[in-house]
């Protein structure tokens, strides 16, 4: 299967039943909260959001393969475990480079908005519950 089908399973999956394989070993990966290396720490990042997320939903809305890079837009969306359950959305896009065999070897997020717009999502009730 092509390596942008599997991301679309993925993303619409997300966080459950990843696609590990598509990255390598030493994969890089950097967001906004973390920078680090290795496929063992990625699982265990993923594992994370998936136990203490709420209601996770990883929209994807485009994908587009140019050469060895991958760019996608998302919205990453949930409830966080607080009294109140405030929902946090965090729109953003990543940027994937490939190897020679097609693996990912680099996996970094930018977000559309600052650390302190996501702090105050939790902080402030909303109407988007």
């Amino acid at each position: 299967m092509d390596i942008i089908e599997i991301l679309k399973q993925d993303y619409q999956r997300f966080p459950v039943d990843q696609t590990y394989s598509i990255y390598a070993e030493d994969v890089f990966f950097k967001d906004p909260l973390n920078e680090f290396r290795g496929i063992e720490r990625y699982k265990q990042m993923i594992g994370f959001i998936g136990t203490w997320f709420l209601n996770l939903k990883l929209d994807l809305h485009d994908i587009r393969r140019d050469g060895d890079t991958i760019l996608t837009r998302w919205t990453l969306s949930w409830n966080t475990p607080l009294p109140w359950k405030p929902r946090i959305s965090i729109p953003g896009w990543s940027e994937l480079r490939l190897n020679a065999d097609d693996l990912i070897v680099s996996h970094i997020d930018y977000w559309d908005c600052s650390r302190i717009d996501v702090l105050k999502q939790h902080l402030f009730l909303s109407n988007n519950r």
